[in-house]
């Protein structure tokens, strides 16, 4: 009989956990574009990480971050990402995740993935170990950057806190009607407002149907998506143009010596 009580303290103890947890946030895996099965009853408390453009959620047992007016979830060795505290989520390849979410140090990671073990907790996650030498040559540099230099975080969309529980916007069109009213601001990273664009156009009745199966990824697996070769295209016409620049400057440089030599020649003639 009192084994039998000793279990039945441990059973009670087990589901009073589980179910304080499942008020907080419940984990499970739904279909990209609808539900990643995280749900929280209300606006969650973000906190920024020291130094970084990044908030993340301290009090949510999930990988759970705001970055440049979006959300960002790491969930079963994938990145997700929402306009809205609650999704729906959209699935983002490897790719396609903005340099400054990758660059989140471990121990700002309320649920790391097993793997995450051992790795320094003050230092971004070694993704090119996770995802492979391929990922790492099409991300070369990510983890590089000017630590004075960093952006401003964006603001927080804290209107959200108005709609929780039953009155939390279930439709995309609501949710991008709402977030174009009531948070103006635009973001800055190229891949972010490749999302945005991609929003808009999932958001869009006439297309949804059609193109809910073509936009399942924010960005085709390619070298950082559109957005990001269209930057890379735009820095090699920057950079052609200072070069462009740098050799008129040499030679307006060479064509005021000469004349000045010329003058010089006038002189000792005269």
């Amino acid at each position: 009989m009192l084994k039998n009580r000793h279990v039945f303290i441990v059973l009670g103890m087990l589901l009073s956990s589980v179910a304080s947890a499942a008020v907080q946030v419940s984990i499970g895996i739904g279909l990209p574009n609808v539900s990643i099965g995280i749900n929280l009853p209300a606006y969650p408390q973000l906190v920024r990480v020291p130094g970084y453009p990044v908030y993340y959620a301290p009090r949510l047992e999930a990988n759970f971050f705001f970055y440049d007016g979006m959300y960002w979830v790491y969930q079963n060795d994938e990145w997700y990402a929402s306009s809205w505290y609650n999704g729906p989520w959209w699935l983002v390849g490897p790719e396609a995740v903005p340099v400054f979410v990758l660059r989140i140090p471990v121990r700002y990671y309320r649920q790391p993935p097993a793997y995450f073990r051992g790795w320094r907790p003050d230092a971004p996650p070694r993704w090119g170990d996770h995802w492979g030498r391929d990922w790492e040559q099409r991300r070369s540099g990510w983890d590089r950057w000017n630590r004075r230099a960093v952006p401003p975080p964006a603001p927080l969309p804290a209107y959200q806190r108005q709609y929780s529980g039953d009155r939390y916007p279930r439709q995309v069109e609501q949710q991008q009607e709402l977030h174009q009213q009531r948070y103006r601001y635009q973001p800055r990273d190229p891949v972010v407002r490749q999302h945005y664009q991609e929003r808009a156009v999932q958001g869009a009745p006439e297309d949804r149907g059609s193109r809910q199966q073509d936009i399942q990824r924010s960005t085709p697996r390619q070298q950082g998506g559109p957005a990001v070769q269209r930057e890379q295209q735009m820095q090699r016409s920057q950079d052609r143009e200072e070069r462009q620049q740098g050799k008129d400057a040499t030679r307006e440089q060479k064509r005021m010596g000469q004349g000045q030599e010329q003058e010089r020649g006038r002189d000792r003639n005269e």
